[in-house]
């Protein structure tokens, strides 16, 4: 029989990433932002990765005075060759990049849809590999993938984000069962909406989906299955991702955290 596998008190362990690595996409805004500024504030060197270099920029002047060192790294996660080599090294790596359109299967555009998985699916594909080699030989890295209810939950009118957040649960899944000899943890961050520029410009495209005023898109349609009405702040997501980082979190993998006010309680 193995020894038992001690935890310190909860008191005691606080998120220490100090000397780790940590690449977060999608980071000059959003999720991808707060997480950005979560991590570095627990110590960690982390390589804030978006194709926004003025948001990058302001982002690195946010994190003077914490305990890590916020990065810019200015990179298209279409080029997937050059998002592979930029996760080599990496202690933590958070999937955060995203982007919607809103739009019927019959008129959504085929070269959006092939982007959206692009970025969103393949592009984390390819940031896993560049990071698990050197997670590997270390015998520890934390993967965290920020998915979204709809990666569990479909809607209308999603055709490509629903895919790919459907397919990015199944890669973090299979990422997990691999992970795991070689001390490796992979799970998903599942919001509802959060309060992002990605949800803000959603309103239009979806008062035209549904044939609704704007101003009623928020309370009949983004927020209609949610028992909590409101939207989830940056910050709360991650803190999730933080979680899943800290030694609390390490028998955690494979699995999903999901913040979605009780969406999937249906």
């Amino acid at each position: 029989m193995t020894a038992p596998h001690v935890l310190p008190a909860p008191h005691a362990s606080p998120l220490d990433l100090g000397g780790r690595t940590a690449l977060v996409t999608g980071a000059a805004g959003g999720i991808g932002r707060a997480c950005a500024l979560r991590l570095a504030a627990a110590g960690a060197k982390v390589r804030a990765v978006d194709r926004d270099a003025a948001g990058l920029e302001a982002l690195a002047g946010q994190g003077g005075d914490l305990a890590g060192t916020v990065e810019p790294h200015v990179l298209d996660l279409t080029d997937l060759d050059a998002a592979e080599l930029a996760a080599a090294g990496t202690d933590v790596l958070v999937n955060n990049a995203g982007l919607q359109l809103v739009s019927p299967i019959e008129e959504f555009p085929p070269d959006v849809f092939h982007t959206v998985l692009t970025v969103m699916l393949e592009a984390p594909f390819r940031l896993i590999r560049g990071a698990l080699p050197h997670m590997y030989g270390q015998g520890w890295g934390r993967i965290v993938n920020v998915s979204s209810v709809h990666g569990l939950r479909a809607s209308a009118y999603k055709s490509a984000y629903v895919a790919a957040k459907h397919g990015l649960e199944g890669l973090s899944k299979t990422t997990a069962l691999e992970g795991a000899p070689h001390g490796v943890t992979s799970n998903c961050v599942s919001p509802a909406y959060v309060r992002t520029p990605l949800v803000e410009k959603q309103l239009a495209d979806q008062a035209r989906a549904h044939g609704i005023p704007e101003e009623r898109v928020l309370s009949e349609v983004l927020l209609q299955d949610s028992a909590v009405k409101r939207l989830i702040e940056p910050e709360e997501v991650a803190e999730a991702v933080a979680y899943l980082c800290g030694p609390q979190a390490s028998f955690v993998t494979g699995t999903s955290l999901v913040l979605d006010g009780g969406w999937t309680a249906h």
